[in-house]
């Protein structure tokens, strides 16, 4: 089962999901707000925490986290304060009761992650594509539109069109036909003020 346990939440936060199952995780653990009541809500435990990327708003609460759930975080880089082990690019994650590939996707931040289950049909996008089209910044720090777009386009390489769900690092998950939100992402991407 995957959970959003920042729904609602007034905050400067990212989406956080828990996923709940043979290896309970937590994607991202935002910010602003009581991330650890949340998750007890639903479980007594996790066992890691996976990294989407490293922006404030997806890592605020990371230390609450850590000291509450004793548990190892996962990201790209461990060169990162927190981030204890690397996935690598292509590497296998398990979330829940499914394993995932790494996806390296750069563009809006360059130790960006996106995990992609073609098993379950599920894509955790991370802040790389939103619904109906949107895309990740690309005006911050370490943000490139070109990387960026060729990132969309290797998702679009990757999942499968009849992907289900598709779990965004803001906003709503978009959960009928997917594909055509990262194919929009991508044209929108492409195109230049």
């Amino acid at each position: 089962m995957i959970q959003n346990l920042a729904t609602g939440q007034q905050g400067f936060t990212s989406n956080v999901f828990l996923v709940t199952g043979e290896r309970t995780v937590l994607v991202d653990v935002g910010n602003d707000f009581d991330v650890v009541s949340a998750t007890r809500e639903y479980v007594d435990d996790i066992d890691a925490v996976v990294l989407t990327h490293t922006h404030y708003d997806h890592v605020g609460t990371l230390d609450a986290v850590v000291n509450a759930f004793d548990v190892d975080v996962w990201g790209y880089e461990s060169a990162v304060d927190g981030i204890d082990h690397e996935i690598a690019d292509g590497e296998t994650v398990q979330l829940g009761d499914d394993d995932y590939v790494a996806l390296h996707t750069p563009g809006h931040k360059n130790d960006h992650l996106a995990f992609y289950s073609a098993e379950a049909q599920t894509l955790f996008a991370g802040d790389l594509i939103f619904a109906n089209g949107g895309f990740g910044r690309t005006d911050l720090e370490e943000g490139d539109r070109d990387l960026l777009v060729d990132s969309v386009g290797r998702v679009i390489d990757t999942v499968d069109e009849n992907l289900a769900e598709m779990h965004t690092g803001h906003g709503p998950s978009v959960t009928t036909n997917p594909f055509t939100d990262i194919e929009l992402a991508l044209q929108a991407a492409r195109m230049r003020a």
